[in-house]
């Protein structure tokens, strides 16, 4: 099958104005039965899929991106390809048959997203849009130096825009916490959610965000464009690389300091992970309270030390990051993802000292531990 799929793309390739579709008797499929001799219908079908695959959108792992709920499709090399919906890897039916294959379609992903990939740049990174609308972010890292061959890793980027009581009705949080978090909104207080990947930091915090008051501005900053809550006064800023020139790049810094400048009532940092933090901090420090974002981080302790390590990057030293910190930002939720696939809110902490630390006032597992009772107080009053 691969050798009639070479030559009919080789006839193709000398009638560029032929196109690969299916239905009835086209001149691609003449081509087919002449360059096959004897084929069945259904043969002719498979040969124009591939065909059309390996020519538009993700290629031979469209049908893996269309699986309901697929969150991450993953190529180790030829014969080794992977699919998420949620519950874990799973393997997928061998989909490439060589390394050729792999780095022919990484290319042209990469290709897709505006990024050069070959041996002097073997390592891209962009998001393309597929034909049904969904944002999918790409990554592909070529062989050498992946040891097994061509890597490509897709991650479908559905935006979040589920509510609180949607998420009480899931049993990602209790309805008693989600009425604690509604306080914490309404009260104005800057808030960061913190896990792990694929725990759910942003469709929590789409969720909060939409319990601010519609008579306020939200203005969100994203690397990429993931937040939708359904609130009727959103506007959202999305980063942008720099193009195969190396030119062309709006970081999330620059980006911060536009949102300033656009009168916002709430600033928004999808995931907080570079120096845009000094800017966040500093925002949120000048009367523009209320601002919320997520943190890569796996509980709650590591918050000090990761906001640590990103100030750095923005030349905040130590002891300026803990007071900016400790002055900007009040509640932290924790989230994570359990073995099975589920996410859940997990702890609710506050920001308290300096140096900052974070103390744990609520767990999933203990429920309401010391300080629970005053911070309830104070975000219900």
């Amino acid at each position: 099958m691969t050798d009639l799929v070479e030559r009919v793309r080789r006839r193709l390739a000398e009638r560029p104005d032929r196109a690969v579709d299916g239905g009835e008797e086209t001149d691609t499929a003449r081509i087919i039965r002449e360059e096959a001799g004897v084929i069945s219908d259904l043969q002719v079908l498979e040969v124009l899929r591939r065909l059309r695959h390996e020519s538009t959108g993700a290629g031979p792992l469209e049908p893996l991106l269309a699986i309901e709920g697929v969150t991450d499709v993953v190529v180790n090399g030829p014969g080794d390809v992977w699919f998420d919906t949620g519950y874990g890897l799973r393997r997928a039916e061998d989909t490439f048959t060589s390394d050729a294959e792999v780095r022919s379609l990484a290319t042209r992903l990469a290709a897709l997203c505006g990024r050069r990939l070959d041996d002097a740049h073997p390592f891209a990174d962009g998001r393309m849009r597929r034909a049904d609308g969904t944002a999918v972010r790409v990554h592909a890292l070529l062989s050498p130096p992946a040891e097994k061959g061509t890597c490509i890793s897709l991650r479908v980027l559905r935006q979040a825009s589920l509510g609180l009581d949607a998420l009480v009705a899931r049993g990602a949080v209790t309805a008693e916490i989600a009425d604690l978090l509604r306080g914490v909104v309404r009260s104005r207080r800057s808030l960061l959610v913190v896990g792990g990947t694929g725990s759910g930091k942003t469709t929590l915090l789409a969720a909060l965000l939409a319990e601010v008051s519609h008579r306020e501005r939200i203005v969100c900053i994203e690397d990429t464009a993931e937040l939708h809550p359904t609130h009727p006064h959103v506007v959202s800023l999305v980063a942008r690389q720099a193009n195969a020139e190396g030119v062309g790049e709006i970081t999330m810094s620059v980006l911060l300091r536009q949102a300033l400048r656009m009168r916002p009532d709430r600033i928004v940092v999808g995931e907080i992970r570079g120096a845009e933090v000094v800017d966040l901090l500093t925002a949120l420090n000048t009367g523009h309270d209320g601002g919320a974002g997520t943190v890569h981080a796996n509980s709650l302790t590591e918050l000090p030390a990761r906001f640590e390590a990103l100030g750095a990057l923005g030349g905040l030293d130590r002891t300026a990051l803990h007071s900016q910190l400790t002055a900007a930002v009040r509640v932290v939720v924790s989230v994570r993802r359990s073995p099975d696939g589920g996410r859940c809110v997990h702890q609710i902490g506050i920001l308290e000292g300096n140096p900052v630390k974070v103390t744990p006032v609520w767990d999933s597992g203990s429920g309401e531990l010391d300080g629970f009772p005053a911070f309830r107080e104070s975000v219900t009053t």
